[in-house]
């Protein structure tokens, strides 16, 4: 459905971004993962007409960008960064005229307007302005203005940054709900877990580059070397710990603070084993956990440094 090759977009002397290639599938919900200044913005920003390009192609749909602009951009809805909606205009009539920019008229508008407004839970609000709503109200409105036209693809950029809980978890919904309907969903955060809460497909974007990219598990498998497992118990001996350690694939084990930490192989699957294992020396087990890899471990261990360093 997109497809974007070797793209680069400078602002002076400031590369933002740097030969970036990505492919997007249609029904996918595909998230630009990244620290804030990282070229997400820039990126939307030129595949939404608003910069242009210094290098590299963009087709959507199927479609060179440059050579159908105004055909793609009917079947785009875009929620910025930013809040865009005007203030000393009612929701309704923020709704009515970006309808109208999107060639609604008439019954179909109104029709529109309701069901936009009823899917982001403002309806019954429809007649106060934007200076009433709270944040999260105001990124919801952007989000009824966004996807009026029924958008075959929709572009949400940080659209939870500074709201509250409740309206955050409105909003992931919401990206959930669109996707089901049929739209594909570009999403962009710094907020690793609503990426990785909503998106399969991921590219992780430092510094105009992109240093990692695919499904989010292929991701994280490519940091995983060890399986690491973490038993809490009231106590342990040598003996329980010799016993554990000649379990299949077992490397380290040690007890730390009631803990016996665990590291075996990769894929080694001997779970099972290391609780009959404990098991048989009577001790009881108070809580297992498992240590995933996540997606903060991959920008980790590429770049040197945390998603919000």
């Amino acid at each position: 459905m997109i497809k974007i090759s070797e793209l680069v977009k400078r602002y002076g002397d400031l590369l933002a971004v740097d030969n970036v290639s990505l492919e997007i599938s249609q029904g996918q919900i595909f998230g630009l993962l990244g620290p804030n200044g990282a070229g997400k913005t820039t990126i939307i920003n030129v595949m939404t007409g608003i910069a242009r390009k210094d290098k590299g192609s963009i087709s959507i749909f199927g479609k060179d960008l440059e050579k159908n602009e105004i055909e793609i951009k009917k079947e785009i809805g875009v929620v910025p960064q930013d809040v865009a909606v005007f203030e000393d205009l009612t929701a309704y009539d923020n709704l009515m005229f970006f309808g109208h920019l999107y060639g609604l008229r008439d019954g179909l508008l109104k029709e529109r307007i309701k069901e936009a407004l009823e899917f982001t839970g403002l309806w019954d609000r429809r007649k106060d302005y934007p200076a009433k709503y709270s944040g999260g109200m105001k990124r919801r409105l952007n989000i009824a203005c966004a996807i009026l036209h029924h958008p075959k693809l929709i572009i949400m950029d940080e659209p939870t940054v500074g709201i509250d809980p409740q309206s955050r978890n409105h909003i992931l919904n919401s990206v959930r709900d669109l996707n089901k309907m049929g739209s594909t969903i570009i999403y962009t955060s710094h907020y690793m877990e609503e990426v990785e809460e909503l998106c399969s497909e991921i590219a992780i974007i430092d510094k105009g580059r992109v240093i990692a990219k695919g499904h989010k598990d292929s991701l994280k498998s490519l940091i995983a070397s060890e399986d690491k497992v973490s038993v809490q118990i009231t106590n342990a001996d040598e003996s329980l710990i010799s016993a554990v350690k000649k379990v299949y694939g077992v490397k380290e084990c040690v007890f730390e603070d009631e803990t016996l930490k665990i590291i075996s192989e990769k894929d080694s699957s001997n779970l099972s084993q290391i609780i009959e294992t404990i098991q048989k020396t009577g001790k009881d087990i108070m809580n297992i956990s498992i240590d995933k890899p996540t997606l903060e471990g991959v920008f980790l261990a590429y770049t040197g440094r945390t998603l919000r360093d």
